[in-house]
């Protein structure tokens, strides 16, 4: 090799590296926080690459991907690994575009820790053996010929998810659960006795998380 040349797979100190800007076509059950999560960015930055895109992405979208910038701080061999991030449960991105509908219908209003919060009931009756033991399952389930969820039955379920309660969804199923253990959630104002007689965890914004 002749001393102006550089290995292929060898990157020095001080070395800017820059993968050039990729992109994706989005498929369904695609949301943006899965994008931004499998290539490492930002929203603020998959955003800026992408003139006027607003929160809603839909199947067959284009999206540019930016590059990522890398500086190294010892001359190192370059090699891709692959990190799994740890799960609570297994679920599939049909299964966090439901959960995140499900948040944004029933805590759309709350703000992130509230709409985590509902998210983690659900992870927690999956793990439960007292419900079904999917997403899917627990979120569409009927006890006594009722809906355990309202927007299900209401129709609410269908409106597309927002930005944040997607993020919730995905740190909800990775364990994240400020209700410790919680069961069950209603608003503050219900009069359900057989809810009311449940025992409190904790309350966060307009809803009450029990067991």
């Amino acid at each position: 090799m002749k001393n102006n040349e550089l290995s292929k797979d060898t990157i020095y100190s001080g070395q800017v590296l820059k993968i050039p800007t990729n992109t994706y076509k989005v498929v369904s059950g695609d949301t943006l926080y899965f994008i931004v999560k499998k290539y490492n960015i930002t929203l603020d930055r998959l955003i800026a690459a992408n003139d006027k895109m607003g929160d809603i992405i839909y199947p067959g979208d284009v999206l540019k991907i930016p590059y990522v910038e890398a500086t190294s701080t010892t001359a190192t061999k370059v090699k891709a690994t692959s990190v799994s991030a740890p799960k609570a449960i297994p679920y599939s991105n049909s299964d966090v575009n439901l959960l995140a509908r499900l948040i944004t219908a029933e805590a759309g209003g709350e703000r992130y820790n509230g709409m985590l919060a509902v998210g983690a009931v659900v992870v927690n009756r999956v793990q439960s053996s007292q419900f079904p033991a999917s997403i899917s399952g627990v979120i569409n389930e009927r006890s006594n010929g009722y809906y355990q969820f309202s927007p299900v039955l209401d129709g609410n379920i269908n409106k597309v998810a927002s930005t944040e309660a997607t993020k919730a969804a995905y740190e909800s199923l990775k364990g994240t659960d400020p209700t410790n253990g919680s069961l069950y959630f209603f608003e503050n104002s219900i009069t359900n006795k057989w809810l009311t007689s449940k025992k409190v965890a904790v309350i966060i914004g307009n809803h009450t998380f029990a067991y």
